[in-house]
């Protein structure tokens, strides 16, 4: 079933109304990384390019490789924040969507971010599935990440990272939220920002 989006238009049907995502970084330089975000086709969706060592983050995601038509911004609050809050916009419209907080303390031993709305309610969480797993990854780091989405009593298993030494990869699938109580750029933009930033402030 497809999640409706709220506030987009028809641009936004095509790269945000699928039910599964494929979100891959590459590290290509010590100047950066390549962001690129798949449909389960492996159509190419989304790309961005990450420049390194900025003390804020901030991710433009464009509709391909030319980088011409940015659909999706994704902006860190403040610079070098343990509990750093990103703001998740919409290009074309300047919507704001909503942010994601990662829980710096409780990240320590088990990865957890609150999903807010545009008023900064909190409206769910996204923590990894298993804290006995959590545990074992900080010191074997070869053991694959798995992250659930919970709204409400609703839980999700959207997350799943697929381990390379070379490649982040991470599928985010949305198939669990039949009744699309969350909107898919929100729910995208969390996959990036565990793919792109979460391994960085371990």
């Amino acid at each position: 079933m497809m999640l409706a989006l709220r506030g987009g238009d028809s641009t936004l049907n095509n790269a945000f109304n699928h039910t599964e995502y494929i979100i891959r970084k590459k590290v290509f330089s010590i100047m950066g990384a390549k962001l690129h975000i798949y449909n389960s086709s492996e159509e190419l969706v989304l790309y961005s390019q990450m420049k390194a060592f900025k003390l804020k983050e901030d991710i433009a995601l464009f509709t391909d490789e030319s980088m011409e038509k940015e659909l999706l911004r994704i902006k860190a609050r403040n610079a070098i924040d343990f509990s750093a809050t990103y703001d998740v916009h919409d290009s074309e419209t300047g919507e704001h969507i909503g942010a994601l907080r990662r829980k710096g303390l409780k990240s320590i031993l088990k990865d957890e971010w609150t999903i807010l709305d545009q008023r900064d309610t909190e409206i769910g969480l996204i923590k990894e599935n298993s804290t006995l797993m959590a545990l074992l990854r900080r010191f074997i780091t070869l053991i694959p990440q798995k992250y659930n989405i919970e709204l409400g009593n609703t839980v999700i298993p959207a997350f799943r990272q697929n381990f390379n030494p070379f490649v982040t990869k991470i599928i985010a699938d949305f198939s669990e939220d039949r009744s699309g109580q969350l909107d898919r750029r929100l729910g995208l933009a969390a996959g990036i920002l565990l793919c792109a930033v979460e391994g960085k402030q371990e």
